[in-house]
């Protein structure tokens, strides 16, 4: 059970790494438009350096940004010339039937892929079987669509483990903290969040009344 965070702003990211729980961090490129605009590779770069810093050799997942397959490899090599120092160096990939053919040849050139924007069970399958490392479900998008998101990783996760399958999968699209649970509970391996959600899932009203109770308890017992 690890916790990623999906961001591409280095002041998040950064957050996320000084307290320690994050494993990995995903990019795509809908969230690289959200920062201001600059080099693309530069800022994978600054991204890269952030995690040297705080010594943490974790998974990044950088997305091509083409439709055409011939593009997507050649995009990826580039990814790998340019960023190929970072051990963790993970290049996602739609899924898709001409994907499946891009997912196959990266493997084969000895680079770790992530299969993202699976909705289904089939399409992770598939993407499991093609060599994807991480599949990618959406759980939010999963449920705008009317299915059961957490049947569709309870699934997922059940035929992974009867069938050997080594790929880890990922839950993103997370809209809300319980998404975050029930994705965990569902069987996801790896749980990618927007850092806006980080500061809920550590926070109660109940906790925040003990620990002011013990506070103040402390202090009367000082004034006696």
């Amino acid at each position: 059970m690890q916790i990623f965070i999906d961001s591409a702003n280095l002041e998040e990211i950064e957050e996320a790494l000084k307290r320690g729980f994050t494993a990995g961090v995903t990019t795509n490129p809908s969230i690289m438009s959200k920062e201001k605009r600059t080099d693309f590779v530069l800022h994978i770069r600054r991204i890269i350096e952030l995690l040297q810093r705080y010594e943490q050799a974790i998974p990044l997942s950088v997305e091509v940004f083409s439709l055409e397959p011939r593009e997507m490899i050649r995009q990826a090599l580039e990814f790998r010339e340019q960023f190929g120092d970072y051990p963790g160096l993970n290049i996602k990939v739609p899924i898709g039937w001409n994907e499946l053919a891009v997912i196959r040849e990266l493997k084969k050139q000895g680079m770790s892929v992530n299969c993202t924007c699976c909705m289904s069970l089939n399409q992770a399958v598939m993407a499991a079987a093609a060599g994807a490392d991480f599949v990618s479900l959406f759980y939010g998008r999963i449920r705008d669509i009317g299915y059961d998101a957490f049947s569709v990783v309870e699934r997922t996760h059940r035929i992974f483990a009867s069938a050997g399958i080594s790929s880890r999968i990922i839950v993103g699209s997370i809209r809300h903290i319980h998404d975050v649970n029930d994705a965990f509970l569902a069987g996801a391996d790896i749980v990618t969040i927007p850092p806006k959600f980080f500061p809920q899932l550590v926070s109660h009203p109940k906790t925040d009344e003990a620990v002011n109770q013990f506070l103040t308890d402390f202090r009367n017992w000082q004034e006696r």
